[in-house]
């Protein structure tokens, strides 16, 4: 899982004027590597401008298609987002990490259930993956989806949801937001905000008749949705959120760190099945910067606390964990902590990025 493997760029398609869609071969060697689920997310890795960048960007394929792609969308002051708008073709081989993420529930054929989605921008990404997977996996169930953008030109996969809505006329119901762009209908214009996502619980959706619901898009909209849904009455565990990278907040500086017991923790780093031992100052940086300043190649991404690429599990010793955007509340139980965002407690710490559960 920690390994990048060269995959080739089988095509690139513009989207939208910012968006494009790009697809990868995957060689039949790597056919059960590269196996995903829906609403999972690839780490792609590429040098650009004599830099290395690593950037997660989620599958937009149902997991039935077994079609790797992926959306990349053009993002103010976003090198790689740039870098891939600008110059990727087909042909290109990338650095591509398997894929990983929990932005799912698991699929019952004989269920009948019904679900709901927030997304805004190029949150629909991984619900495109997610709506899609669903309506062919569980034929009794039906989904509705609430999509945020500024106008209809910035809808990501348009023609693809018109398509999908023809399919299942019965099983999914679309509600775009506009917030640029006037609509017939008054509800349907400005952003998704709390008041908006309490009218729509309110007006348009029974949150009685809804089973899980899923929140993909800024942090401001996420904790919009999610406060509305939870005060009308759904279980937080009934609630999936993903907050993509690009919406990664400030890190926080560590200052004044209280430390225990020694100044330095002795660090074992379990990865691919081999140990390496360094020592690192308790308060002074991440366990991802200080493996790293190591020579470690230890996975990561955003290094925000939003992708969970640098995941891993505490076997021995403890963590302050500062900002945590990815990880669900049974996972941090079992002992999992974003590395990027972990400083040691105590004097020593083995931490295994083999283990999944």
């Amino acid at each position: 899982m920690s390994k990048f493997y060269p995959l080739t760029v089988s095509s690139v398609e513009n989207d939208t004027r910012d968006t494009i869609v790009v697809s990868f071969d995957v060689p039949a060697d790597l056919e059960d590597i590269f196996r995903y689920e829906q609403g999972q997310y690839l780490t792609l890795r590429s040098e650009v401008n004599g830099e290395d960048l690593r950037r997660s960007y989620s599958i937009c394929s149902a997991v039935q298609d077994e079609h790797l792609r992926v959306a990349i969308k053009r993002m103010p002051g976003g090198a790689f987002s740039n870098w891939a708008n600008d110059t990727l073709k087909p042909g290109q081989r990338l650095n591509v990490m398997p894929p990983m993420g929990n932005f799912n529930l698991p699929l019952d054929a004989s269920k009948q259930k019904h679900y709901l989605a927030f997304a805004a921008g190029s949150g629909i990404t991984p619900m495109l993956s997610i709506i899609k997977t669903t309506l062919l996996a569980e034929p009794g169930s039906r989904f509705t989806l609430i999509y945020g953008n500024r106008a209809s030109s910035s809808v990501i996969f348009k023609q693809e949801l018109t398509d999908l809505k023809d399919s299942y006329l019965e099983r999914l119901s679309i509600v775009y937001i506009m917030s640029r762009e006037q609509q017939d209908v008054a509800l349907f214009n400005g952003r998704i905000t709390r008041e908006k996502c309490d009218q729509l619980l309110t007006s348009w959706i029974d949150l009685k008749d809804i089973d899980a619901a899923f929140i993909c898009g800024p942090q401001e909209m996420i904790d919009a949705v999610n406060a509305s849904l939870q005060a009308g009455g759904m279980e937080k565990s009934n609630i999936k959120i993903e907050l993509f990278a690009a919406n990664i907040p400030k890190r926080k500086t560590v200052t004044g760190r209280p430390v225990i017991g020694k100044q330095e923790c002795e660090v074992t780093v379990v990865m691919d099945g081999n140990y390496t031992v360094f020592s690192m100052e308790k308060d002074k940086e991440s366990l991802l910067d200080a493996g790293l300043r190591h020579g470690i190649d230890m996975r990561y991404s955003c290094k925000g606390g939003v992708c969970a690429t640098c995941r891993c599990k505490i076997i021995d010793g403890k963590v302050d964990m500062d900002a945590n955007y990815s990880l669900e509340d049974y996972e941090i139980a079992r002992g999992f902590v974003l590395s990027c965002q972990s400083f040691p407690v105590t004097d020593k710490l083995l931490i295994d990025f083999d283990q999944d559960n």
